[in-house]
């Protein structure tokens, strides 16, 4: 029945689209739709070829509802003549290629291409998808409505965690497929929103928005227990508070944070018997199989520096009959069943299995953006909007510093929001020079 209704939707997208392109409020609509599909990623994607036992990034060729919404948005938009930036509207949308240019020579030392191209159809997608954002974007320059909509998402997300606790699940993970992923995605929401709300208060319903989605993302991502998470909260949220502070200096900064202080203080109380115990009764493998792990990585790049192992091959190679584990002095008992884990890092796991040159274009563009957070609290000092690059600068930092320890960022949920944010940074820096001061960027909160 699923695979009707997915072929009833892959029908529908262009004369769906050619109606939606009619007006921008039904562009508008558009956008709901691929946030919608967000908040119901696990129910609305199917795969196809799937290979149920394999221990890899990718298990099959994923179809999700939001990338069939993002080609409506996208074929809307050029039924409207509304395009303005195309595939590649920007230089991180090319770096972003490059990086996945990179990964095809890895084709040629991989056992099975088909995993391979599976990673590679997700890229493309992800591509497909930013290339709407930014165009929706630069057409209607509708930044509340892009804003609004992560606020659901974020409050959708912790209504289903609560679902979770009620069901008696010890880490609920929300609309993600792991605890650990929802983490990661709420951090970047999290920070967002405390900046939204320390520049605009609760005087206004975008303010008290943010202040919703604020709480329910960092309650979320305390609930998770993932203990690297918490572990890192101090340090992005801090980010995001200085920065908010210092660039976009609201005049009642002050006064917004003593509740922050107090709610923090509050929760701190009620969760840190339940965080002492996460943190003292976490098994001890989970570090030493981390670290093994990464010993296996690194074996794969001496043998394969420039090409890697093959892209999402890593749970083949890692087994018998290569002998990376073994010369990494990862000892077990190889059943014929044995399937061992990815390594907890998507910088090893991007070395190991597509090279040193791939690597070095995800690390460009992962960096390319997190240095646009910096350029943009510069030019856009003072004004409301300079709140998006303070909370992204704190959203990116833990998400980044989150990835040495989690794979999180192959994970094809935990993308689609890390691109929505690159895509509200790379349409504020494209039309900050055309501001024409601080009263009319009051806009955003009206």
């Amino acid at each position: 029945m699923k695979y009707l209704v997915f072929a009833a939707a892959c029908l529908g997208v262009l004369p769906l689209a050619f109606l939606l392109s009619r007006s921008r409020r039904w562009l508008r609509v558009a956008f709901a739709g691929v946030v919608a599909a967000m908040c119901l990623w696990n129910a609305t994607s199917i795969s196809f070829f799937v290979e149920e036992g394999y221990r890899g990034t990718s298990r099959g060729l994923d179809v999700s509802l939001a990338w069939l919404a993002s080609f409506v948005l996208l074929f809307a938009l050029a039924f409207a003549r509304r395009l303005r930036g195309g595939l590649l509207p920007d230089a991180g949308s090319r770096l972003y290629l490059l990086y996945a240019l990179l990964c095809l020579p890895s084709f040629t030392a991989a056992e099975s291409v088909p995993f391979a191209f599976f990673e590679i159809w997700t890229m493309a997608m992800l591509l497909v998808f930013y290339a709407a954002v930014v165009n929706y974007l630069r057409a209607t320059d509708d930044v509340r409505t892009v804003l609004a909509a992560l606020a659901v998402f974020a409050v959708a997300n912790f209504l289903a965690v609560v679902r979770g606790h009620v069901a008696g699940v010890y880490q609920p993970h929300g609309v993600f497929p792991h605890q650990n992923s929802m983490a990661v995605a709420m951090h970047l929401f999290g920070c967002l929103f405390l900046a939204g709300y320390l520049a605009h208060g609760l005087c206004t319903r975008f303010g008290r928005l943010c202040a919703l989605a604020f709480l329910c993302a960092a309650a979320a991502t305390a609930r998770s227990y993932s203990r690297m998470a918490i572990a890192l909260m101090p340090l992005g949220y801090g980010i995001a508070y200085l920065a908010c502070v210092v660039r976009v200096r609201p005049r009642r900064w002050f006064a917004r944070s003593v509740p922050l202080a107090l709610a923090g203080i509050v929760a701190l109380a009620v969760m840190l018997p339940r965080f002492v115990e996460r943190f003292e009764n976490a098994p001890k493998e989970s570090g030493s199989t981390r670290v093994e792990l990464a010993r296996c990585a690194w074996e794969m790049i001496r043998d394969e520096p420039l090409r890697g192992v093959g892209l999402n091959n890593w749970g083949i190679k890692i087994n018998p009959p290569y002998e990376y584990a073994e010369r990494a002095g990862r000892i077990h008992n190889w059943g014929e069943d044995y399937r061992d884990a990815l390594v907890e890092t998507v910088y090893l796991l991007t070395a190991a299995e597509c090279g040193i040159p791939a690597l070095i274009a995800l690390l460009a563009w992962f960096g390319w953006y997190w240095a646009l957070c910096i350029r943009l609290l510069r030019r856009l000092r003072g004004r409301p909007e300079a709140f998006v690059p303070a909370g992204l600068l704190g959203g990116l930092t833990i998400a980044y510093a989150q990835s040495c320890f989690e794979w999180v960022f192959r994970q094809p949920l935990n993308l689609v929001c890390l691109m929505l944010c690159y895509a509200l940074l790379s349409h504020l820096a494209r039309r900050e020079p055309a501001l024409p001061g601080p009263s009319d960027s009051a806009r955003i909160s009206a």
